[in-house]
């Protein structure tokens, strides 16, 4: 069974997916944040590194739902690789911050990675505004993020909404993380767990 987590930038996907494994037995698999060779680069400077980066994560995925499908194990997954193509990429775009030619080359790669993959068995949509995003952000600390800006996290958001409200590959289920602390709530997260009970095994 393969889980995946999605969610903006601090919305507790990495947290989710290390609670619902234990709980769960699952195997994670985390995104490729630490080891990433472009991301320090890209928040420093977004519009030279935005396409290195954006196809650095699209391989990383691609890899990583290949693995996950040929392992036959129970996997939760931190993001997919539809946030990619269509929130991140997308986004970067009309701010001008990768160009059309750019863009394009990666929009064709995705369509054709995606005619090789199979969508997640349950999709979690972590839902959450700017300043709760921008209070967990500050909260973990990573240096690199300390210059992201919030009409960047804004833009986001909005993508977000845009795509999980047309989402029809798979069950989803949306969680309210500006009303559910599941990293600190233990009957929040006890809720979250039966929500996801229910959505895999068809109570409702």
């Amino acid at each position: 069974m393969h889980i995946a987590i999605a969610g903006n930038i601090g919305s507790g996907k990495s947290t989710l997916t290390a609670l619902l494994a234990k709980h769960f037995q699952w195997k994670p698999h985390f995104e490729d944040v630490d080891t990433n060779p472009y991301l320090m680069s890209f928040y420093e400077d977004m519009q030279r590194w935005s396409f290195n980066l954006q196809i650095y994560f699209l391989n990383s995925r691609f890899r990583q739902i290949i693995e996950i499908r040929q392992s036959g194990e129970n996997v939760v997954q931190d993001r997919t690789i539809y946030e990619d193509a269509y929130i991140f990429a997308p986004n970067l775009h009309d701010m001008g911050l990768m160009d059309t030619r750019d863009f394009q080359n990666y929009q064709s790669l995705f369509e054709l990675m995606i005619s090789f993959i199979q969508p997640p068995d349950l999709l979690i949509y972590l839902r959450a505004t700017v300043p709760t995003l921008v209070r967990q952000i500050q909260k973990r600390g990573r240096p690199y993020e300390e210059s992201i800006r919030l009409d960047y996290l804004k833009g986001l958001n909005e993508r977000y909404e845009d795509w999980i409200s047309q989402y029809k590959a798979g069950k989803l289920l949306i969680i309210d993380v500006d009303h559910t602390d599941f990293a600190s709530n233990a009957e929040d997260l006890a809720s979250v767990i039966e929500k996801i009970n229910a959505s895999l095994h068809g109570l409702f």
